[in-house]
């Protein structure tokens, strides 16, 4: 009897596809950090292009990619970013925003939908880009699960994200991707994002490995992501036909379960 185990801890514990493997094996690969890598540059472009943005940067993580933003746009030691008090970057990235480049947090109170997988209406972020614009501040987007959003609200992703100066997309989460995130932008600031890569100890050598592996989950899982929400959906159902669980199943819009609330009673 074969025993066959789905783990749904997180969508980061997804191993590499065959043809993911496929393509790191036979990926052509160069120097990066010389700028030579051809299946690095590649994938660079093509991202730039999905995402509506002039440049594209591969660097290791999210946090490395949302770090490096802020600290493009925050150049000057002392600057302010406002962002969610339950932000990704507030709470889960050591405060590198602060120890490493020396910019301080001004937090706003997250609203329901600032978490949880929930998705934010493109009309939403439009706002938020003019504001910026008329403050003469910049925009930037931590687009962990961003392909997620935008087949959930059937909105193209260049499109929903079209007043940001900046995005990071994390391709190791919904996309199952093995490493990596992409950081997009101008030709400017990703110029600058590439200089902070190296400080970072980010510059990778042959990484046209990872990103062949990248790239095949661009190309190949974004069709897939309706049915992960799907999944999703049936899977809080599920649990609310279960005695002493609770789930807001009206609060399930991609692929995350959240608000889980387990009634235990005491037993004599």
């Amino acid at each position: 009897m074969v025993t066959r185990t789905v783990d749904l801890r997180s969508d980061t514990v997804t191993k590499p596809s065959k043809a993911m493997r496929a393509a790191m094996a036979n990926a052509e690969v160069d120097d990066d950090v010389l700028g030579y890598d051809p299946t690095a540059f590649r994938f660079e472009m093509e991202m730039a292009r999905i995402m509506g943005k002039e440049a594209a940067l591969y660097v290791p993580s999210g946090t490395m990619g949302n770090l490096i933003s802020v600290l493009v746009h925050c150049d000057i030691r002392g600057s302010e970013v406002i962002l969610g008090d339950n932000s990704h970057i507030h709470i889960y990235e050591n405060g590198g925003i602060s120890t490493i480049g020396g910019v301080h947090p001004r937090t706003v109170k997250n609203n329901k939908d600032g978490s949880g997988g929930k998705c934010l209406p493109v009309e939403y972020i439009d706002k938020v880009g003019e504001l910026a614009k008329k403050h003469r501040l910049k925009l930037h987007i931590d687009g962990a699960r961003i392909f997620n959003a935008s087949v959930a609200l059937g909105v193209p992703v260049h499109r929903l994200v079209q007043a940001a100066d900046s995005v990071s997309v994390c391709l190791s989460k919904g996309l199952g991707a093995p490493v990596g995130t992409v950081i997009v932008g101008s030709k400017v600031f990703i110029a600058k994002a590439k200089t902070l890569r190296k400080t970072l100890g980010g510059g990778m050598r042959q990484v046209g490995v990872l990103c062949a592996a990248a790239l095949v989950a661009v190309q190949e899982n974004v069709s897939k992501l309706e049915g992960d929400h799907k999944n999703a959906k049936t899977f809080a159902e599920g649990l609310n036909k279960i005695k002493g669980l609770k789930v807001d199943v009206t609060s399930v819009e991609t692929n995350i379960v959240s608000g889980l609330v387990v009634n235990v009673k005491n037993v004599d």
